[in-house]
């Protein structure tokens, strides 16, 4: 079986095996980029493909280039597909990556331990998946490019920067790294608050697991591991895994 994630940024593709997704790529929005890796990861027969994305357009037109190739592709839409507990208002207004991302890191827990989620992409999700084991909401605030963007785009002056190509140390001597570090911590010290507020009624900080993913993870994810005030887990593959996970129970 294989999977897709297909975000604002990213197209992500999994490849499953008995208990894991074991090999993973992101790729462009390009058939051509899609037909060399199906060459590279050698497949040349009809497979299972789940799908799963934030952009429906997207994520249809891979659904429908695949089916072309002669594939099965099944698609997850709504939250009621996703084997998981949803106590929010609306469930059916929340994005379906941050029901799957709360999925996978239930199946890592221990029943009776709370989990923060994290998503560092286009928006920074932080989600909590309470001692229940259920998605009980949480919020969401822009990630490093949009910041970058804002400040380009409604400022008269300040350049167009990404962030995570420049030194995050401060005091910055420049500003293009004091917009890089501003960015920078205001992503990290955002996740830290909101991670504790989610953990005030918890018996003590060390017993909060915390799961990091999204395509920028790997830009804060030191800084937040650094402080160690909660069990960081860096998840790159996150969201795949809850659209396995998802896929068993079909």
């Amino acid at each position: 079986m294989l999977v897709a994630d297909i975000g604002n940024t990213r197209i992500k593709w999994g490849l499953c095996g008995a208990a894991a997704v074991e090999r993973a790529v992101s790729l462009p929005d390009d058939s051509d980029s899609w037909r060399r890796q199906l060459d590279g990861w050698h497949i040349d027969k009809p497979e299972r493909w789940v799908l799963a994305g934030v952009v429906p357009a997207r994520r249809d037109k891979l659904a429908d280039w695949l089916r072309q190739l002669g594939h099965h592709v099944e698609v997850i839409t709504h939250f009621s597909q996703v084997p998981l507990s949803i106590i929010v208002d609306m469930p059916e207004t929340v994005g379906i990556d941050r029901l799957l991302n709360a999925l996978a890191a239930k199946s890592e827990l221990t029943r009776g331990v709370p989990a923060v989620v994290v998503d560092v992409g286009s928006a920074v999700t932080v989600d909590l998946v309470n001692s229940d084991g259920a998605f009980v909401g949480g919020s969401i605030f822009p990630g490093l490019r949009l910041m970058a963007e804002a400040l380009h785009d409604f400022t008269a002056q300040l350049p167009l920067v990404k962030a995570s190509e420049y030194p995050t140390n401060v005091p910055a001597r420049s500003t293009v790294t004091a917009i890089a570090a501003g960015i920078h911590w205001a992503v990290v010290g955002g996740v830290m608050a909101l991670a504790r507020e989610l953990n005030l009624s918890a018996p003590s900080p060390d017993s909060l697991d915390v799961f990091i993913t999204g395509g920028d993870a790997s830009a804060i994810a030191p800084d937040l591991m650094d402080r160690q005030l909660y069990r960081y887990h860096v998840a790159p593959l996150l969201t795949l895994e809850g659209i396995r996970l998802t896929a068993l129970v079909k």
